[in-house]
């Protein structure tokens, strides 16, 4: 009787999109598309579609407390991605949720606020993110907006991407990388703590970019948890974002999803040909 290894588990702890673009549906189908099997906590529920989100609603950081450690008294994770927390008594549930998890990586995508301008921190929460969680998270994935905002400083060109990198790793923050998907010439900075390189990418001229940062944020979680170097996990999770991107379909009359799922719809490689990953960094 054939029977398959157990594919690595990752906890995904976001918020609920009901247009499956983001948050943890989106985690879930990146982490099964990405050869890992993904279990997630709610932190909150959202009122949005394609075209908006219109209104947040935390739940109680009790519940999300209870639901962690009775999850994770049965089923332990390989790592762990962090998306949307709402508010400061979430912020304290889940940092104090990973003291139970030394040694377990961990992503933050740390979710500010919606790109139609919803908050999705409240302001105060900010300070007790950075006290408190930054010093656990093995790599923590902000946007220039974000990143602009957790370090006070101005994130607009590579030099200041890298100062304010620089700054968030002073923070507690293992590994950084800041994207820069809406720069002209869409570029990323990823800093390890020593070095910061500048990853960039080809313009994809598609309207389905809703959910882009969960995207990426959980399949980078996914590859630390399949044993990837972080430098390896992120490149690999670029890639495939970049794919995702490229075959996307719209879905409503905004800002479509990723196609999280591309390679179901890829014709089969003959055993000779280029990895996908070769393939896309031009190896």
């Amino acid at each position: 009787m054939h029977s398959l290894s157990a594919a690595p588990i990752v906890l995904s702890i976001a918020g609920f999109d009901p247009a499956g673009g983001a948050g943890v549906l989106a985690d879930i189908k990146t982490l099964a598309a990405n050869d890992c099997y993904g279990i997630a906590v709610v932190t909150a529920s959202t009122v949005q579609n394609s075209r908006a989100a219109e209104r947040l609603f935390p739940l109680p950081a009790a519940l999300v407390r209870e639901q962690l450690e009775f999850l994770v008294a049965d089923i332990a994770p390989r790592a762990v991605k962090i998306g949307i927390l709402a508010n400061a008594e979430l912020v304290d549930a889940v940092a104090e949720f990973l003291t139970r998890l030394p040694g377990v990586p961990v992503v933050l995508d740390p979710v500010l606020a919606s790109t139609s301008g919803l908050e999705m921190l409240a302001p105060d929460a900010i300070p007790l993110l950075l006290e408190r969680l930054l010093p656990r998270c093995t790599v923590i994935t902000p946007n220039r907006n974000e990143a602009a905002r957790l370090s006070g400083m101005e994130v607009i060109s590579p030099a200041q991407m890298e100062a304010a990198a620089r700054a968030l790793y002073q923070r507690g923050a293992a590994h950084v990388i800041i994207t820069g998907g809406d720069l002209e010439k869409p570029t990323d900075l990823f800093f390890d703590g020593r070095q910061a390189t500048l990853l960039g990418g080809d313009r994809i001229r598609t309207n389905n970019t809703h959910g882009t940062g969960c995207t990426f944020s959980a399949a980078l979680a996914a590859n630390l948890a399949l044993g990837k170097q972080v430098s390896d996990a992120v490149v690999q999770a670029k890639a495939y974002v970049s794919a995702a991107l490229k075959q996307s379909y719209p879905v409503g009359c905004g800002a479509g999803p990723l196609n999280h799922f591309f390679r179901w719809h890829e014709p089969p490689r003959a055993q000779n040909d280029p990895a996908p990953l070769e393939e896309h960094l031009g190896r």
